[in-house]
């Protein structure tokens, strides 16, 4: 059924299909999911609570560390949650709005995850480039501002994708074959010339990601420069070592991200079943992996949570 408007019409919801090709294994599939989304909801929050109860970690490093397990927090909840009802209990139908809503959390926090990794490779330059100046550069107020930028990229940058779609006649069809709602997917059903909603897509993408790729790519020949340059083995060791989280997150998001960006615009012979599953992948993985990965290299994190998981019972035996 379509809602009718001054300028536009579209259905009162959409139908998700979820996993289409594996429609009967569905049920089992999602359990890997729901574990994934546990551990990623269970781990930010652990992140964020040891960040923000113990005050030797009002640094840089650590307030990005938070930005970035929130935006995770948003990514993985925006998805999963509905992802498990379509394949645990057949809830494929979508609210139109909600599905709109969806689509925005999805492409802003993306943008933000890769604002907010950009920003951290910039922290990793001014650490290691220029230590004795690192406290006095990034102070908080301006590790704020630049959360606040990147916060408001990603809003500004998306908002259009919902407010164009939003104006456009949509066709009878109302299955997405994904899911969520993803801008490309929901594009699709458009009875319309979409040639400016797609340019568009392009733009940010290209201006969003290419821009943050840009600015770490630059950040770490620069890091790669000084630490070469060091008198030491150790010392180049222990330089890299502070970088190695950073890398191992940045590589998580933005290979299934471009991988799922190509698919939906050039990848017609990729099956439709490893399109679907990386893309599910790509806004769950990164959620779960980035708060084991710090929480396992940074040793004050790790620490923490050794305490906090031992620390009672070591009390006890004391």
């Amino acid at each position: 059924m379509l809602t009718s408007g001054n300028s536009s019409s579209h259905p009162v919801s959409f139908i998700l299909l979820g996993l289409p090709g594996l429609e009967k294994s569905q049920f089992w599939v999602a359990f890997p999911f729901c574990a994934m989304y546990v551990v990623a909801i269970v781990g930010n929050i652990t992140v964020l609570h040891i960040i923000r109860t113990d005050h030797t970690m009002h640094e840089p490093m650590y307030l990005f560390v938070a930005m970035l397990a929130v935006t995770d927090l948003v990514l993985s909840t925006s998805t999963q949650p509905k992802m498990l009802a379509i394949l645990w209990f057949h809830a494929h139908e979508i609210e139109y709005h909600a599905c709109l809503m969806q689509m925005f959390f999805i492409h802003a926090f993306s943008s933000v995850e890769s604002g907010v990794l950009m920003a951290m490779a910039l922290d990793r330059y001014v650490a290691i480039c220029f230590p004795l100046h690192h406290s006095r550069i990034l102070t908080p107020s301006v590790v704020g501002k630049l959360g606040a930028v990147v916060m408001m990229r990603g809003l500004l940058w998306v908002s259009p994708f919902c407010f164009m779609v939003s104006r456009m006649p949509f066709c009878p069809n109302q299955i997405i074959p994904h899911s969520y709602c993803e801008h490309m997917a929901v594009l699709k059903l458009v009875c319309a010339d979409t040639r400016v909603n797609r340019a568009y897509g392009l733009f940010v993408a290209f201006s969003v990601v290419g821009f943050d790729i840009i600015v770490i790519s630059v950040s770490y020949v620069m890091i790669l420069r000084t630490v070469l340059g060091l008198p030491s083995s150790e010392a180049q060791l222990k330089a890299f070592g502070t970088c190695a989280s950073h890398i191992c997150v940045i590589l998580a998001l933005y290979i299934p991200a471009l991988f799922t960006f190509l698919t939906h615009r050039f990848g017609h012979q990729v099956p439709r079943v490893a399109h679907i599953m990386l893309a599910n992948l790509y806004l769950l993985v990164p959620p779960m992996l980035n708060p084991i990965i710090y929480g396992v290299r940074t040793k004050q994190i790790r620490d923490r949570v050794i305490q906090g998981c031992c620390g009672k019972e070591s009390q006890v035996k004391a």
